[in-house]
């Protein structure tokens, strides 16, 4: 009963860390505005430099960032001590070696669900690359740090949001492969890389015609632009 109830509290708190619309948030804040009735409609930073200027985007982008930390720090240590507290037993320092990394493979698929799926949107929202690589960073460093540098890499040649992440999800999945990685740390990156890239599908049509615009790049078509 203990791991089933711990499991369901990381679960719904990881998810409503994911659901918070930070995008959202900062239009009404900052401007009063319905973000997504603005530029490409979407709740991500991407939209939030089109439509408010640079400061406000980069807050929502490490607001979104911090909502993937935040899940794997309540997996690995506010589920154990909730666990713990509500076992008749207390778990064998096997057990948690067991049972964590599965935790946080759950609460990593919560937030990115709740990011783009948020409760508080009519279950709308962004695209979890953001959010995605703050679970990275925070349950794998060296994972998370390889990801974040491809993605700025191809962000400053191309200047094309979408294409950065899209490779950045591809990136993970190698180097999560590649690393000493426990399986459910795996299953969670591949999972939500594939995730990640499904979520861009329609920008993925766009850099296939090349339609798909750049950073800086104004005109009509820059409401097209990705969420992040």
């Amino acid at each position: 009963m203990a791991f089933w109830t711990t499991g369901a509290v990381g679960l719904v708190i990881a998810y409503l860390l994911g659901s918070t619309p930070t995008g959202y948030l900062a239009g009404k804040l900052l401007k009063g505005i319905d973000i997504r009735e603005h530029g490409s409609k979407a709740t991500g930073a991407t939209n939030v430099l089109r439509t408010l200027g640079k400061w406000p985007a980069l807050v929502v982008l490490v607001a979104d960032v911090l909502k993937g930390v935040g899940a794997i720090i309540v997996a690995r240590s506010f589920c154990p001590w909730l666990y713990a507290e509500l076992s008749p037993t207390p778990p064998t320092a096997f057990d948690l070696q067991i049972w964590v990394p599965w935790a946080v493979c759950l609460a990593g698929i919560a937030v990115l669900f709740g990011h783009s799926r948020s409760i508080w949107l009519n279950f709308t929202g962004g695209k979890s690359a953001a959010t995605g690589l703050g679970v990275l960073l925070a349950m794998s460093w060296p994972v998370g740090f390889g990801t974040a540098t491809v993605f700025g890499i191809v962000l400053a040649i191309a200047r094309i949001v979408s294409l950065s992440s899209l490779l950045a999800a591809l990136t993970a999945i190698v180097l999560v492969c590649g690393f000493a990685q426990p399986l459910p740390y795996r299953l969670l990156v591949i999972g939500g890389g594939i995730y990640v890239i499904v979520r861009h599908r329609a920008n993925i049509h766009r850099l296939v015609v090349g339609t798909e615009p750049r950073i800086g790049r104004s005109g009509p078509d820059a409401k097209a632009e990705a969420q992040v």
